[in-house]
């Protein structure tokens, strides 16, 4: 049997639904969806020079890669490839396929350090540092069992604090754009990010097919949006919070905490099951707030860096 590496086809139905079903066995603690992925493909920003690609065998995909251009960096030349290969395919080269296939397209921009991320178990760990790659910061994936598990009761906002969902804001969503630039800028992680680009937000997640705007909830401070808490679903049962901050200003007080236990008990009461989400090993402010949630750690990644020559 032979093994070969090429580009996602998005215009093929049934490229994207394997695609998805080979993430989903990899990497199960994230939502991937067939809408979500061809959103991916075709709305990330051109700096980016994204590409997804297919390990195929006999016509069955058995491993996929996500690779591109960290173009909302402020530090230039940085790459990343992320390579998930089936559990019940591995062994069989696909993965070094992958990632010879992904490194030679970054190198061809003029990547000069590739950043990787890797699910922290050792045959994983040990192929990514026989590559060259070393392991940097972690995070971990959690889970709440929203069937089961017990949320904390429903809070009454503070006087001048008011909870809307980003459907109150379809006409114009500049303001969550402008907070979730300030709090992505703080987030813990070995490659910033800079929001600068309104157009390219609206694109990439205002209109992405899985943000659900009437579970997304933002906490108000005398009219300005002072906190929030994104809600991605796969309009079934699984629910995921993509990101939680809140404005500097208003640090402190308890408002992401808030937003988040609104999103998460309409999210029940809509039916679903599960909560996802995922946390920077060091942001310690919010592991607190999931773990107070109910949520329990169920896998972790460690992003691994490799320099290139």
């Amino acid at each position: 049997m032979t093994v070969t590496v090429r580009d996602l086809r998005p215009e093929v139905p049934a490229d994207v639904e394997r695609f998805a079903h080979s993430r989903h066995l990899a990497l199960p603690y994230v939502l991937w969806t067939p809408d979500g992925i061809r959103h991916r493909q075709a709305h990330t920003h051109p700096d980016a020079h994204y590409r997804s690609l297919v390990a195929e065998e006999d016509g069955e995909t058995i491993g996929t890669a996500q690779v591109g251009m960290a173009y909302d960096s402020p530090e230039p030349g940085q790459g990343y490839l992320n390579v998930y290969v089936r559990p019940d395919r591995t062994r069989r080269g696909a993965g070094e396929l992958l990632v010879r296939a992904a490194e030679e397209h970054l190198a061809s921009l003029g990547a000069a350090k590739l950043f990787s991320w890797v699910l922290d178990e050792p045959g994983n760990r040990t192929f990514a540092e026989r590559r060259g790659y070393r392991a940097s910061r972690s995070a971990h994936f959690l889970r709440l069992d929203l069937v089961n598990g017990a949320l904390p009761p429903l809070q009454d906002p503070q006087p001048g604090v008011e909870l809307r969902t980003f459907a109150d804001f379809a006409d114009d969503p500049r303001p969550l754009f402008e907070l979730d630039a300030e709090t992505v800028s703080d987030e813990p992680s070995d490659v910033a990010a800079e929001f600068t680009e309104y157009e390219t937000w609206v694109e990439e997640t205002w209109k992405h097919p899985l943000l659900d705007r009437d579970l997304a909830t933002v906490a108000l401070v005398d009219g300005r949006p002072a906190a929030f808490s994104s809600a991605f679903t796969d309009r079934a049962t699984r629910y995921s919070t993509a990101m939680t901050g809140t404005a500097r200003a208003f640090r402190g007080r308890g408002l992401a905490k808030l937003a988040k236990n609104a999103s998460l008990h309409r999210a029940r009461a809509a039916g679903y099951q599960e909560a996802l989400t995922g946390n920077d090993t060091d942001n310690e402010p919010m592991l607190a707030i999931n773990f107070w949630f109910g949520y329990k750690i169920c896998a972790t990644e460690v992003r691994h860096v490799r320099e290139l020559g």
